[in-house]
């Protein structure tokens, strides 16, 4: 039996000196860009709203969030894909939801602290470093 198709969204929050905001979960090793599963009933644009709010208290309105790329996240979830959205323009709150995260940082994109996963060192290179775009997580 074939699985359906899942989908979910990440953010790349950059602040006002080009660094970008990584944060690391409870239940998961490394630093990871904020985002997470669409839920029934979201689009696209309400579930990364969501998510910033929830895991980092970055609030973004629709118009400035800009789809960066697509992905397949096949390796760690069959039939999974990622929309990768860049959010440059945002406002700090308070996190809505921050028992799932440890740590929230901003930090260097060509330069990510020790621990940050492959898939998120993958895409800071290609939005910052001029790689090519990957169709893969």
């Amino acid at each position: 039996m074939q699985r359906p198709m899942t989908l979910g969204v990440r953010g790349v929050v950059v602040d006002d000196q080009g660094r970008v905001l990584l944060l690391r979960h409870t239940y998961t090793p490394g630093w990871h860009m904020p985002g997470g599963g669409i839920e029934r009933g979201e689009t696209a644009l309400e579930s990364i709203q969501r998510e910033l709010l929830e895991e980092a208290g970055v609030d973004a309105a629709p118009a400035d969030l800009r789809l960066a790329s697509i992905h397949a996240n096949h390796a760690f979830f069959p039939n999974d894909h990622v929309l990768l959205f860049r959010v440059d323009r945002w406002r700090q709150v308070e996190a809505t939801q921050r028992g799932e995260i440890a740590e929230t940082g901003f930090f260097d994109p060509l330069a990510p602290p020790e621990g940050t996963t492959a898939g998120t060192r993958r895409r800071l290179a290609e939005i910052f470093g001029g790689q090519p775009v990957s169709g893969d997580w």
